[in-house]
């Protein structure tokens, strides 16, 4: 039973919300900010939760019309989605009254949108968005409401309401900070998304699905590489402005493998064979990264 709920929702593709979740949690240890230990254990559950109920969608949804079966009959998986959905919404909900509107906002965009990835008429998966939203969500929302739940309130946004006006206050430099940062985790996780479109899209266009690469052609490729070296640019630059420690500059030695990858990927686009590279390049980065703010802590 459990064997089967972990295949239903692709455990093994979780790496994206976990290891954005640590990195971020580093910085903030890295920074000796206060963690609410609740906030924090509740945003990931529910976090976690939704990344599942995602995937069992996707899948639910991929397998209506074809010849692939579910560990579940249809009826079970369905109601599978439900549960995971409604824990995870009470738990957004519990954190949207703790910490404020704009964690409830943030949280309700990443509540439809994954829904309407792959469900409703014309479905996100089937557009030249996949790439964008796959890198915001769990890129840049996963480390902003991480940031925000631990941080006094009016750190980054200041806001009030009332019956005659609404005012909203953005703090620029700690906005920029989050958006610098955020670069590594958007373009690692975007480059996933975009390598598997790069490797379906002959078959994607049978199916009248036009995603990014139907647009772009071999530029693709060409954007693939950039991605990833924008990751070690943002590292240098977060080093110099002192987000990060120096330490983290060490990262900048995994260019060689992810170098490496990039070409066996350019050279063939293989869903079986070469699409695994953008994995592994996820996990080089993302991983040696996410262990040197983790040994910054540790430092004087």
């Amino acid at each position: 039973m459990i064997k089967r709920f972990l295949d239903y929702v692709e455990i093994r593709t979780k790496i994206t919300s976990l290891f954005a979740f640590l990195m971020s949690l580093g910085l903030l240890l890295y920074k000796e900010q206060e963690i609410s230990i609740i906030n924090t254990l509740v945003f990931f559950c529910s976090m976690f939760l939704l990344d599942l109920a995602t995937t069992a969608i996707n899948n639910y949804i991929d397998t209506k019309a074809g010849d692939q079966k579910l560990p579940f009959n249809r009826r079970t998986a369905l109601h599978i989605i439900y549960i995971l959905l409604l824990i995870g919404a009470l738990l957004g909900l519990y954190l949207a009254w703790k910490n404020g509107l704009v964690v409830l906002a943030v949280g309700a965009v990443c509540f439809l949108c994954g829904i309407f990835y792959t469900y409703g008429p014309v479905p996100i998966s089937r557009q030249p968005l996949g790439e964008l939203l796959s890198g915001i969500f769990y890129g840049l929302f996963i480390p902003f409401l991480m940031f925000y739940i631990n941080t006094p309130e009016g750190t980054f946004i200041t806001y009030s309401i009332s019956l005659k006006e609404i005012n909203l206050s953005v703090k620029i430099m700690p906005v920029l900070a989050v958006l610098l940062f955020a670069v590594i985790p958007f373009c690692c996780t975007a480059n996933i998304m975009l390598a598997n479109n790069i490797c379906d899209v002959e078959k994607d266009i049978k199916v009248k699905r036009h995603t990014l690469p139907y647009y772009i052609g071999r530029r693709s490729l060409d954007l693939f590489g950039f991605l990833y070296y924008a990751c070690y640019l943002s590292v240098i630059v977060m080093s110099i402005v002192k987000i990060l420690s120096p330490l983290c500059l060490i990262s900048l030695l995994t260019i060689y493998p992810v170098g490496k990858n990039i070409k066996a990927f350019r050279d063939k686009q293989s869903k079986s064979e070469t699409f695994i590279l953008s994995i592994k390049n996820y996990i080089i980065i993302m991983g040696s990264l996410t262990v040197l703010i983790f040994i910054s802590t540790l430092l004087p």
